[in-house]
């Protein structure tokens, strides 16, 4: 799969495609939806099928004292859209100059001018142009002026439930990892390079590597059985384990960190690049009255996470499409 961080000047094997249009921060099943419209129409017309994308996210520009929010990092997104199967990603920088543009004009200058598409797909609430004016209405009267096809797919869902960034984000910030899972046809994961901490866990008998979330979406202050993929030549080596999220109030500390315990691993994780994928949440966090009771619950924590875990297998591969079984 290529990359292309500008649109401009585009080899023409890049042009004349498929394209499909959206955020896709999650990538979750309503997306997979989307994306598999683009890859099917693209498949019966022999042209590529890209996704364009835009970076940074435009509600870091439209709202940036937010709390974070991100599911999927440019990184994650573009591994996955690979494993899908996309040809090429398109990620326009949106900047305040990017926002700025009309729908007319962003149709005539990049979907055509920069493109050349020959079909766009969009999801049912895509929206694009200065100040969102840009809908499927727009976009298919555009369309028939500049001689391309559009698809908007209908809402996608199951149980009165639509698949959504949103639903993704309120079951982790609930602690229901199954229910995010369900919603995103994989585990959610992090990832990230393992920091230095105060080696406190190593003094307790629990060594942990310690991640911090930066613009990630906070899951649900607690304990969570995990799985910890660390880089293995071209794949990735996955390893059970049990992890911490939260200010670790036993010892009064300040500020959210993710804290994991790999079980049976005696090597270096510090600065090397770990994915942490939630697979199950234990309990909450808690504040407790000693070392000895935080030790003994570790204990336990990590007893229960070896039996959720004991009868999950993941491949060694390189992208991180982790599928529930």
């Amino acid at each position: 799969m290529r990359l292309f961080r500008h649109c401009t000047e585009l080899p023409d094997d890049a042009r004349g495609g498929v394209v499909v249009l959206g955020n896709f921060d999650g990538v979750h099943k309503g997306h997979q939806a989307v994306i598999s419209k683009g890859l099917a129409l693209a498949r019966s017309l022999n042209v590529p099928c890209g996704v364009m994308t835009f970076e940074p996210h435009p509600r870091s520009l439209f709202s940036p004292d937010r709390t974070p929010f991100r599911l999927t990092p440019l990184r994650t997104k573009a591994h996955i859209l690979e494993a899908l199967g996309v040809d090429q990603v398109f990620v326009p920088h949106f900047d305040e100059a990017f926002a700025a543009i009309p729908a007319e004009a962003f149709v005539r200058d990049i979907l055509v001018g920069c493109l050349g598409v020959r079909h766009v797909v969009i999801g049912h609430d895509f929206l694009f142009g200065h100040k969102r004016t840009g809908d499927a209405d727009v976009l298919r009267r555009l369309g028939a002026v500049h001689g391309f096809a559009v698809t908007a797919l209908d809402p996608v869902g199951e149980n009165h439930v639509i698949f959504s960034s949103t639903e993704v984000r309120d079951a982790l910030l609930r602690g229901d990892v199954k229910a995010s899972s369900h919603l995103l046809g994989r585990y959610w994961e992090v990832e990230g390079r393992v920091e230095h901490g105060d080696a406190r866990g190593r003094t307790i008998g629990f060594p942990t590597a310690n991640l911090h979330l930066g613009e990630y979406q906070n899951p649900a202050k607690g304990v969570y059985a995990v799985k910890a993929g660390v880089d293995h030549g071209e794949g990735t080596k996955w390893l059970d384990g049990v992890a911490n999220f939260g200010n670790r109030p036993t010892f009064d500390r300040t500020g959210v960190l993710l804290e994991v315990h790999v079980f049976d691993f005696s090597g270096d994780l510090y600065n090397r690049h770990l994915r942490v994928a939630l697979i199950d949440f234990l309990r909450a966090e808690k504040k407790f009255d000693g070392v000895a009771a935080l030790r003994a619950q570790i204990a336990e924590d990590a007893a229960r996470a070896r039996i959720i875990l004991g009868d999950i297998h993941l491949p060694e591969e390189k992208g991180p499409l982790i599928p529930v079984p």
